[in-house]
């Protein structure tokens, strides 16, 4: 039987997985014009069939700005399509976007820019996103961006969203500025989704750096909130002592980390835990395999390598 946890007791789900993967570069062009922007996209090298991780940035970030946390989870054998949005767009257009995106990966234009012999398996497809992209990605989920928001996990012909994760989501900049569209109504379970949703959330991330600077997730439109108007089963995971941008890959958006609080803690680790935690709950609903969530869920303090705190679960 395969070992789960290492020597030190933490899950294997924290340490990068053992599939090389390979980073794509993919352009507009003629032959992709339904696509609205560019995506890079990890893919394992193994033949096979994968399944999809569809993730969204935060604002005026890139997807290059997450490329270590993205490789983790890719290593676990995902493939995960990354737009690149334009900093001019608004919310509204990326949600538009985020669903143009999803009609280019319905008609299977995914397979030509993969690797030989690898294909995504679009029968197992989960949407995520980071701050305002955590937002994006409940948005589609919750069905706009289209025409209507009736049967929303169902998005396109034969590509059903099976899970929706969010880092850090943010809704607005206070209850009383919220960017459109409006998801929140602020009444707990009022999400109209079928599906799992794991939200984790940074623990300074509504805190003002330097006792100035606005929060990147302020209180009321924040992490809580989101989870709060999820319907089970979902899950919630608070990085107690890290911020709204320490994910990121070191070196990048030196301006916005800048103006974030931030903790004291490895970089590097918090982001093996983010990883750690999307891989454990997309085994667990895409795949079947529930066993290292549970464990993660049951003894955060044991299986997890930063604090996680509090750790909560609420299942149908």
């Amino acid at each position: 039987m395969a070992k789960k946890v290492g020597d030190d007791g933490i899950a294997l789900d924290f340490q990068l997985g053992d599939e090389a993967v390979e980073i794509i570069n993919v352009k507009r062009s003629f032959l992709f014009d339904l696509l609205p922007c560019p995506l890079l996209v990890f893919s394992p090298t193994t033949q096979g069939s994968y399944p999809v991780l569809l993730f969204f940035h935060g604002f005026m970030l890139q997807p290059n700005s997450y490329k270590s946390l993205l490789l983790h989870i890719s290593s676990h054998q995902y493939i995960i399509v990354a737009p690149q949005f334009s900093p001019m767009a608004s919310q509204s257009r990326e949600v538009k976007n985020a669903r143009k995106i999803v009609e280019w990966l319905s008609t299977n234009n995914l397979d030509s820019v993969l690797p030989e012999k690898v294909f995504p398996d679009l029968q197992k497809v989960a949407v995520s996103g980071h701050s305002s992209g955590g937002k994006t990605a409940f948005a589609l989920a919750l069905g706009y961006g289209g025409s209507s928001t009736s049967n929303a996990t169902q998005l396109e012909p034969g590509l059903k969203i099976s899970a929706l994760l969010g880092i850090d989501p943010v809704a607005g900049s206070s209850t009383s500025c919220l960017c459109s569209p409006n998801i929140l109504q602020f009444i707990p379970y009022s999400f109209d989704q079928s599906i799992p949703v794991a939200v984790i959330g940074g623990g300074l991330s509504n805190q003002r750096a330097f006792g100035m600077c606005p929060p990147g997730a302020p209180n009321g439109v924040n992490h809580a909130e989101f989870f709060n108007e999820s319907k089970p089963p979902c899950y919630y995971f608070l990085a107690k002592d890290y911020g709204h941008l320490d994910m990121l890959d070191d070196g990048t958006a030196s301006l916005s980390r800048w103006m974030m609080k931030s903790g004291k803690g490895s970089t590097d680790t918090m982001r093996r835990t983010v990883g750690g935690l999307f891989v454990a709950f997309l085994k667990a609903y895409l795949e079947g395999q529930a066993d290292d969530l549970i464990n993660i869920v049951e003894s955060p303090n044991i299986r997890a390598p930063i604090t996680l705190d509090p750790v909560i679960s609420i299942e149908e």
